[in-house]
């Protein structure tokens, strides 16, 4: 082996992060210009989070003056390793930021009008608490946006509670297909050079007997009811068509956020949408009638709602977003929502099949929460819109209900209907 190797550079992949390596350059006093570590900043400490708070009074002869310290805890070193530094000494100002977020809302829970001059064990419990979730929100997001490449970027906030990412949960970007089912993928596409203004034979939902979807600034401009028919891998135009919209993902910065009042989790706009815009699609696992039915049952039971029946056509299949899915897994019902759905077809062209794709009915503010009706019906506006009545009225309910526990609703809205279901 070491006769084969003679003469060649031989690599290793380091099992250490970079963050590591850092500590153990800087514990050990060694400069490296690779990780940026140098004279001036060898002695610098990274600061993890903020553990605790006290005032201390110093007296200096007839003076007195307050300061304050901050319990620290570094980053790449154990809780053992913590020391108090006086404020002077930190640079971390969103941290200090943070910290003193997490405890005004705690001294506000306590109905104190300020911090003492030394915190409770429960209170710095709290505030650590607070602090290391902040951080596993944090690895959270930064997967989450790992996954797609999605212009929008997705953030994660809980200002709340304690509560972290949902357990049993995988998110995905596109749908999964359960057992027994195939997709059939199109054979053939669209010959249009310019799909808006110069469509041949009407473009792909020519093709299907149908109204071309969009104007030029990507908004849908067909009733609720009617499906849509996108440019699919078989078309000739790019993907910078007019016609190719949902398949381009989300285009605006989400934010999954922890409600106040019950609802769990719940997803807001960080950024202005306008009326008509394609916002994010429902994904999940595609499974037949027969398991949404067994698989209801048991979310009945644990007041879940994430199954969606796919009944365009026929009632045979339904998307499942309870463990897998993508944002549309956390967005919340309301009896005045700002979210309309509607039937996609692009690559896959079985009405059985749909995709569901959530569009903005009006324009909806940067910071707004994104909502849609999971009881959702449509004015029938002629036959084709009629097959999808039944769609809507089932929302996040597994085919053929029997008997229901009531769930009551908590949207807040002047026009509530007071129970979900």
């Amino acid at each position: 082996m070491a006769e084969n190797l003679k003469g060649q550079v031989c690599r290793v992949a380091c099992i250490a992060t970079v963050e590591q390596l850092e500590v153990i350059c800087r514990g050990q006093g060694v400069k490296c210009s690779e990780l940026g570590i140098n004279k001036h900043n060898l002695c610098d400490y990274e600061v993890e989070y903020l553990c605790d708070y006290k005032r201390k009074v110093i007296t200096d002869g007839k003076t007195q003056t307050v300061q304050e310290l901050y319990l620290v805890k570094w980053k790449g070193y154990p809780e053992s390793s913590n020391t108090w530094e006086p404020r002077k000494n930190l640079k971390c100002v969103d941290l200090l930021t943070q910290f003193w977020e997490d405890l005004n809302a705690e001294m506000q829970r306590q109905k104190r009008r300020a911090a003492p001059r030394r915190l409770d064990p429960a209170t710095v419990s709290h505030l650590v608490q607070r602090a290391k979730l902040r951080q596993i929100l944090k690895q959270w997001e930064i997967h989450l946006n790992s996954l797609g490449t999605h212009k929008g970027h997705i953030f994660v906030r809980n200002q709340v509670d304690l509560e972290g990412p949902p357990k049993s949960f995988t998110y995905i970007n596109d749908y999964k297909v359960g057992d027994g089912i195939m997709l059939n993928e199109v054979s053939v596409g669209c010959e249009c050079t310019d799909c808006l203004d110069n469509p041949v034979e009407g473009c792909c939902a020519g093709a299907s007997q149908h109204k071309f979807a969009y104007n030029e600034l990507g908004q849908v401009r067909i009733r609720p009811g009617l499906p849509i028919y996108e440019c699919n891998k078989r078309c000739r135009c790019g993907i910078d068509c007019p016609n190719r919209v949902v398949q381009r993902g989300i285009r605006y910065s989400l934010c999954i956020f922890r409600t106040d009042n019950g609802r769990g989790w719940g997803v807001k706009t960080m950024e202005r949408i306008r009326k008509n815009t394609f916002v994010m699609e429902y994904v999940g696992e595609i499974i037949t009638t027969e398991e949404a039915e067994r698989r209801g049952q048991i979310y009945d039971k644990e007041g879940a709602t994430y199954l969606f029946d796919l009944d365009y056509v026929d009632d045979e299949y339904t998307v499942d977003a309870a463990h897998y899915g993508n944002i549309s897994h956390f967005v919340n019902h309301s009896c005045d929502p700002n979210l309309q759905v509607y039937n996609v077809f692009i690559d896959n062209l079985d009405e059985r099949l749909p995709r569901i794709a959530f569009f903005a009915t009006r324009g909806i503010k940067a910071g707004e929460e994104l909502t849609f009706d999971y009881k959702m019906k449509i004015d029938p506006v002629d036959a084709e819109s009629t097959k999808m009545d039944s769609n809507f009225s089932l929302t996040g309910l597994p085919g053929s209900p029997k008997k229901r526990m009531r769930v009551e609703c908590k949207c807040g809205v002047p026009t509530c209907r007071k129970y979900l279901f």
